[in-house]
């Protein structure tokens, strides 16, 4: 039986008998001794195979990368001149006595510790190997690390971990839902959760008080880099807070998270910010507050002059005329500006106009851009101040729809950041709240929910009923150096309002019977008032080991199609078990090309 982890053997073991197992990372002989530096999760181990022992010898001379060994030897000190203190096991070594080799191995498709760069769909493909790279292990371990630290806070503050069911109803949560047919009753369908949503808010009204779950959630939703179809939050959900205690307690539990796993320390209190003032100074409300710079709205100055391409989106209630000045920006090419252009259209923007500010003090003659014949002098003046723009500045200009000039100019302002250096501080923590309840792509859509529709008014029922679109929400997300890492809100705990939002979404009673009639009745059973949150636990991983998508900290994760190249999911199933479960598949159908025509 093992007596150590590799990683785990030191100097205070010198002259003990250890059993070690682990994988041969590197094989050497030096002269007829040979070396062979063994993995296992926690380290490296070196093993010495002494010729004197030709049993072992022998095992020692035909072992390859990536075997499988049993170890038993005893600790040795290394002699002078060897001791590598890059490895925390580097001053001793083990003199082998006895060793097996437990499983051979072929060679592996890449190698295990190198600074050959493998693609990504080689990496998923043979992810177990991938996995026992020391990076990857690393991450698994801190992932292990940040759950454990979750739990132990949550349980030393009275919170209950319950499990709720994987096989469900579906329900409108802003996604679409991942459908499993049910074998037992006929043309019926289960649905995987896309949150626990309303089983965690049925436990408030059961008295449970304070819950939480580390989680599955499944969405089947077009993905990103920080997105999956399966993916795992930590939820909660509390009675009797307010959303000023449920924030306080949750940054409580961030800032002992970083703590106790960093060893960061994070403000005593977080920042807040509301929606409204996030958009216009961002133009998102996931802001990175490390990057120091804003969007700056100049849509008054611009909606008397002649230039259409401002003018029009000034005049517009739906439109937004911004610039955003880059700090001694003036120096970047008209190539890399065209790059910036190309950049921006990503995110439907047409064009991006800009001044380069050579000489402030030289006026219109110290300006350069493609516009200035467009503005008259007075408005580019007016423009320069609003935005306090200097000697060696460079200000963008974007003018289009509020949502198109919001998505180019935010996404801008993060290049921007990074590109140049701007980033501030390391962790900038945020609230963001006073979200709108509702919103809707133009007035003949029906309203949509900013967060799900079991999110509760600021406003009295009747307030909302008269303007839906002004009414704000007890939401609050909180953002982390530009990425959500929770979401919540305190809940509806009232029939009545719970139904006045199904109508404004456009759930009448009859469909909102057929869809929430448990909880609507629920709600009619001394519901207490409720909120809580859940914090995407993959992305909380992703930003503190610094990966760049949350792949590389999710053990088996799947591409940006949704695919498993490991076990090669999705796959077909077979027609016996499509009849046992009443299932006839249909050819989807060929949309004819109109190119051309």
């Amino acid at each position: 039986m093992r007596t150590h982890y590799c990683g785990e053997v030191n100097q205070k073991h010198l002259e003990q008998k250890v059993i070690v197992y682990g994988w041969v990372h590197r094989r050497r002989d030096h002269g007829g001794v040979i070396f062979i530096d063994l993995r296992d999760r926690e380290g490296l181990l070196q093993i010495v195979f002494d010729p004197d022992s030709p049993e072992t010898f022998m095992l020692g001379e035909s072992v390859r990368s990536e075997y499988v060994l049993s170890i038993e030897g005893v600790v040795r000190p290394r002699p002078e001149g060897t001791i590598n203190p890059n490895m925390v096991t580097g001053e001793i070594e083990v003199l082998v006595t006895k060793a097996e080799v437990l499983n051979a191995s072929e060679t592996p498709p890449f190698p295990i510790e190198s600074d050959i760069e493998v693609n990504e769909e080689m990496r998923l493909r043979y992810r177990y190997l991938d996995l026992r790279r020391t990076e990857m292990l690393n991450k698994m371990r801190f992932r292990r690390d940040i759950t454990k630290c979750l739990r132990n806070f949550l349980d030393a503050n009275q919170f209950y971990e319950i499990e709720t069911p994987y096989l469900t109803k579906a329900t409108p949560e802003g996604a679409r839902d991942y459908i499993v047919p049910s074998r037992t009753h006929d043309d019926a369908f289960f649905a995987l959760p896309q949150s626990p949503q309303l089983y965690k808010q049925l436990l408030m009204i059961s008295g449970m008080d304070r819950y939480y779950q580390v989680v599955r959630c499944f969405r089947d939703e077009d993905l990103r880099a920080d997105r999956q179809p399966e993916f795992t939050q930590l939820d909660i959900e509390t009675s009797f807070m307010n959303q000023d205690e449920i924030m306080a307690i949750m940054e409580q539990m961030i800032r002992h998270l970083f703590a106790e796993t960093l060893n960061e320390s994070l403000p005593e209190s977080f920042p807040q910010m509301t929606y409204e003032e996030s958009m216009r100074r961002y133009g998102t409300d996931r802001p990175d507050l490390r990057i120091p710079l804003e969007l700056v709205d100049i849509a008054d100055e611009m909606k008397g002059v002649e230039f259409k391409v401002f003018s029009g989106p000034a005049n517009n209630p739906l439109g937004r005329v911004a610039a955003l000045r880059l700090p001694q920006g003036a120096k970047l090419s008209r190539k890399e500006i065209d790059g910036l252009t190309k950049f921006v259209g990503i995110y439907g923007a047409k064009g991006l106009a800009y001044i380069k500010v050579n000489d402030r003090a030289a006026g219109m003659a110290g300006l350069q851009s493609p516009i200035l014949k467009f503005i008259p002098d007075d408005v580019v003046e007016k423009v320069l101040l609003k935005v306090g723009a200097e000697t060696g500045d460079l200000v963008f200009f974007g003018a289009d729809k509020t949502t198109v000039v919001n998505d180019s100019l935010g996404a801008l302002r993060v290049k921007l950041g990074n590109d140049h250096g701007l980033i501030e501080g390391k962790w900038k923590p945020v609230w963001v709240v006073d979200f709108p309840m509702f919103e809707r792509s133009d007035e003949k859509e029906n309203w949509h929910a900013i967060h799900h529709p079991f999110t509760a008014p600021s406003c009295e029922r009747e307030e909302m009923l008269e303007n839906p679109g002004g009414a704000l929400s007890k939401a609050y997300d909180l953002v982390l150096n530009g990425s959500e890492v929770g979401g919540g809100s305190i809940r509806i705990h009232n029939s009545e309002m719970q139904q006045t939002v199904f109508d404004l979404l456009g759930v009448g009673a009859e469909e909102a019977r057929e869809k929430f009639g448990f909880l609507l009745d629920a709600l009619t059973f001394g519901c207490p008032p409720h909120g809580g949150i859940a914090f995407g636990v993959d992305r909380l991983v992703m930003l503190m080991t610094d990966s760049a998508s949350i792949r590389d900290v999710i053990a088996f994760p799947k591409t940006q199609t949704a695919a498993c190249p490991l076990v090669n999911a999705p796959a077909p199933v077979s027609d016996k078990d499509l009849k046992e479960l009443g299932i006839k598949l249909r050819s989807k159908p060929i949309v004819e090309s109109t190119k051309g025509s």
